[in-house]
């Protein structure tokens, strides 16, 4: 044993903060993209926003050979900053856009005024001709119920903040509790389910005892059980069951505002063009960006100190490789939907029983890279098709052995379970053994354990919670 110097060649990779960046910019969805380039323009002041008011090409393979250029090529100490504006120019031609005093006000942003649940119980609250020290009491109650119509607060609150009685605040809260809409002011879905039926005339019946003791049960669809300790029929019980679902659980949600709507864009549009489908890539969902016209101005006019250069070199590498890190991550992300389009080509054409299991590695070889980068181009997008609108990770499903051998889909097998349940007798529901043999019988090869499985994922009942007396 002894010591000895040996030079040994390998490769490997190095995490350099470069390649740090191109992974997290790869994996941002629409939103956290815009957000971070937002924040880079910010910090960057070399970096600019591309107008995208114009209509561009579809990209293509080529944009990955075209962000080629190496910031640490050749032996001189200092950058030549024109030959790399210049390779950066001419590598991608940017169209120019005039500015139109129009653009700043868009008429669409203009939305009328929505009354909102509090508004609408204030309003019943002052025309219910009350006393002043009643009414502030009555709005502070109000203000304290949700967007769902439910009272989040208990009366000893009230009871301290206005000096008044246990009784007097149970008083106003009841009193608002009779408002519009009905429900309204519960504390609990149990409450909101009796102030409905009370206001419909069902006190003493059949369903106020089913809400105020069964509701456990109800919900759990025990007919049998609950007819046995009322000494009801299950008919019965099962027709107080069918009113008592057509209650509203969230009286406020009729006043939610088209404001709190939000809407998914798009990372990627999928095309028929004749019978051919056309991937796009969302210029919106992922902005392009350019080096600012100052500075192209300030590197080619003006002299340079060595604090300037230094200032220069830092912002200009940064802004280049943000640059081609996103024009990557649109290439990578067209190159995957691209393969997708390919591979389910029968789902685009035929609809959703025709999707084929999928998984990450047939796209990694496809395209050629790895399967975290598939992973993270696809986290948290979205895909406009003709079809629809799917989460892009929608196309890599598991699936199941068909009759000839080929997979069929998870998503197939639950629209076939779905479809099956739904044309089932209602008196006589299909049990999960006997969907397992009729898709075995269909050429779909399925154990009853499986069957299950998608029935929970379906948010379909067993056989037992779904039979009708």
């Amino acid at each position: 044993m002894n010591f000895n110097l040996n030079l040994i060649q390998t490769q490997k990779l190095i995490m350099t903060p470069e390649l740090k960046q191109a992974i997290e910019i790869l994996q941002f969805n629409a939103i956290e993209l815009n957000e971070f380039i937002n924040e880079e323009l910010l910090n960057n002041p070399i970096l600019e926003k591309l107008a995208t008011d114009i209509d561009e090409e579809p990209i293509s393979e080529k944009v990955e050979q075209e962000f080629e250029y190496d910031l640490d090529k050749g032996d001189k100490p200092e950058i030549d900053w024109e030959d790399m504006v210049n390779y950066f120019d001419e590598s991608r031609p940017i169209s120019g856009s005039t500015y139109t005093a129009d653009s700043d006000i868009n008429y669409d942003n203009f939305v009328a005024d929505e009354e909102n649940l509090k508004d609408y119980l204030l309003m019943q609250l002052k025309f219910s001709k009350l006393e002043d020290e009643v009414v502030k009491i009555g709005e502070y109650v109000i203000e304290n119920i949700d967007d769902n119509g439910y009272l989040e607060m208990k009366n000893e609150e009230a009871m301290m903040l206005f000096n008044r009685t246990h009784d007097d605040i149970e008083q106003i809260v009841r009193l608002i509790q009779t408002f519009d809409p009905a429900g309204v002011g519960a504390r609990d879905i149990k409450e909101c389910l009796l102030i409905q039926l009370y206001q419909q005339g069902f006190e003493e019946s059949l369903e106020e005892t089913l809400v105020k003791e069964h509701l456990v049960e109800l919900g759990e669809k025990k007919f049998a059980i609950i007819a046995k300790k009322l000494g009801e029929s299950a008919e019965r019980i099962q027709m107080a069951y069918d009113y008592i679902k057509t209650l509203e659980p969230k009286p406020g949600r009729s006043f939610s505002s088209m404001r709190d709507v939000r809407y998914v864009i798009p990372d990627v549009y999928v095309e028929k063009v004749k019978d051919e489908y056309v991937v796009t890539v969302n210029e919106s969902a992922s902005p392009r960006l350019q080096i600012n016209g100052f500075y192209k101005k300030m590197l080619s006019q003006f002299s340079r100190d060595s604090l300037t250069n230094e200032y220069l070199s830092k912002n200009l590498q940064s802004a280049l490789r943000i640059i081609k890190s996103i024009e990557q991550r649109r290439n990578t992300i067209y190159r995957v939907c691209t393969a997708i389009v390919e591979y389910q080509y029968d789902f685009f054409e035929k609809g959703l029983l025709y999707l084929k299991p999928l998984n990450l590695k047939d796209i990694a070889d496809e395209i050629e890279v790895h399967e975290s980068t598939v992973s993270r181009a696809v986290n948290g997008k979205y895909m406009q098709c003709p079809n629809g609108l799917f989460e892009i990770k929608y196309f890599f499903q598991s699936g199941v052995k068909g009759a000839s051998g080929e997979g069929v889909s998870s998503e197939s097998v639950k629209l076939v379970m779905k479809d099956m349940i739904d044309k089932e007798d209602t008196k006589k529901p299909l049990s999960d053994q006997f969907l397992a043999d009729e898709l075995v019988k269909a050429g779909i090869n399925i154990s009853r354990r499986t069957v299950a499985k998608y029935r929970d994922e379906l948010n379909i009942p067993p056989s037992s919670k779904r039979k009708r007396f």
